[in-house]
């Protein structure tokens, strides 16, 4: 089959209404290929992710009960407290997300956590790249139904529902409803707050499609929220706002903290994390004693760093979660693209927003740049593109483990700092590279 029937095939097997509601990529008739040993450490980083889950809702309840209590008040910033209340309610005090994707950056060196997603898009339309590639012959992470089974085995019996501000995603998930009643025989609905009485979701399990923060513009959010407070309604992810928080990646680099991961988590989970997770700190106004620095800056004061040269600059500032500008590649600062006044404003920005929105900052990671085809419609045929790569492995999670469900490469233009779905990008589903 040439790449042009290649091409026509993919587009004709991708639903009428669309996988992602107005939102273009570009097309590859290719599987992105990753190294064997790099596929080991991505099924190696599902069961340390989950791990860290734990040991982090493990800390944020005791810190709530008064040991290392700084941890709780931190993650509680800018939240209401109806929210906290929410977070620390005993019913659904042990659950955890049982979907786990990272935004992983593709290095020199292996991958670099840029982001933990417990809510995130994408599955529908990994499944469907995944099910449409293997058509293609190719041997694709997961396989034809690798996040089908995935998602079946994590929630059993679960109705989505979607909300406004997650209405893009729409399309994918009814796409994701239907391949799970073709696949278990079941009656799954695709539920919208604003077409559904709340007393017709009572005994139900339902995957929630909205962001916490974003509850209050939710139809009939509040009544909702009250069911599963009274046990009428079941949601997941858990109602936990203080899980969605960016600033996990950063706390586990706390010096404060570190005999905590040490015993809290295995050795091999630690290590991987370590290597993973790039360093980080939170950017808390707060003023050291004249004798002490924060690790590895070598500075006193955080309006030190304005000071730094580009190279002293690659670093990235993002706002952590409770924050319409907390997803995607909204609310990120790259030190290095940055002049001195826009980077000096950046600090500025963080430091002020600290008790409303609190900030983390983050060693940038350099992605490596590779090669890839796309297809290129104006000359009728794939080119090869440099570019950039973010990997956003699935896993799902059931019996207490993590199994990888698919890989989803979104491959950006080389001369892009910020790695996301972009018109100018490829997403591709990932393969095993057997050379």
């Amino acid at each position: 089959m040439t790449a042009a029937e290649k091409v026509l095939h993919i587009r004709a097997a991708m639903p009428v209404r669309g996988m992602f509601a107005g939102k273009e990529w570009l097309a590859s008739t290719q599987a992105f290929p990753i190294a064997r040993d790099l596929a080991d450490k991505l099924d190696a980083l599902g069961a340390a992710l989950l791990a860290f889950q734990k040991t982090c809702n493990e800390l944020y309840h005791r810190s709530a009960g008064g040991e290392d209590a700084w941890v709780a008040q931190l993650l509680d910033l800018g939240k209401p407290e109806r929210m906290i209340a929410l977070g620390r309610n005993a019913r659904w005090r042990d659950e955890l997300p049982r979907v786990i994707r990272p935004d992983l950056i593709l290095t020199e060196t292996g991958v670099s956590i840029a982001e933990l997603d417990s809510l995130p898009g994408g599955i529908g339309l990994t499944g469907w790249l995944g099910e449409t590639q293997t058509a293609l012959g190719e041997e694709i992470i997961g396989g034809a139904s690798g996040m089908i089974e995935g998602f079946s085995r994590s929630y059993p019996q679960h109705d989505f529902l979607i909300s406004r501000e997650s209405g893009d995603y729409q399309p994918e998930m009814e796409w994701l409803a239907e391949k799970l009643n073709a696949h278990e025989g079941g009656e799954r609905e695709v539920i919208n707050p604003w077409n559904v009485q709340p007393h017709e979701l009572t005994g139900r399990d339902i995957y929630r499609f909205f962001e916490v923060w974003d509850v209050d513009n939710v139809e009939q959010g509040a009544a909702l929220l009250a069911m599963a407070e009274r046990g009428d309604i079941h949601f997941t992810p858990p109602l936990k706002p203080f899980l969605e928080e960016k600033l996990w990646l950063a706390l586990f680099w706390s010096p404060q903290l570190a005999g905590f991961w040490e015993t809290s988590l295995s050795e091999e989970n630690h290590a991987l994390l370590r290597e993973c997770i790039p360093f980080g700190w939170v950017l808390d106004p707060v003023k050291l004693p004249l004798h002490a620095e924060w690790p590895q800056l070598g500075i006193h004061d955080w309006n030190e760093m304005k000071e730094f040269g580009n190279k002293e600059r690659e670093l990235v500032i993002k706002v952590s979660g409770w924050s319409d500008k907390a997803w995607g590649s909204r609310g990120v600062s790259v030190g290095h693209d940055l002049s001195h006044d826009e980077w000096s404003a950046a600090i500025d920005h963080a430091l002020e927003s600290f008790p409303r929105n609190p900030h983390l900052i983050q060693r940038f990671a350099k992605a490596k740049v590779i090669a890839h085809p796309v297809w290129n419609e104006k000359k009728q045929a794939e080119v090869m593109m440099r570019g950039r790569v973010r990997l956003c492995p699935y896993y799902f999670v059931a019996d207490e483990e993590a199994k990888l469900g698919g890989v989803l490469a979104t491959i950006v233009p080389a001369d892009k700092k910020l790695l996301h779905g972009m018109k100018d990008a490829a997403m591709v589903p990932c393969s095993i590279n057997h050379v």
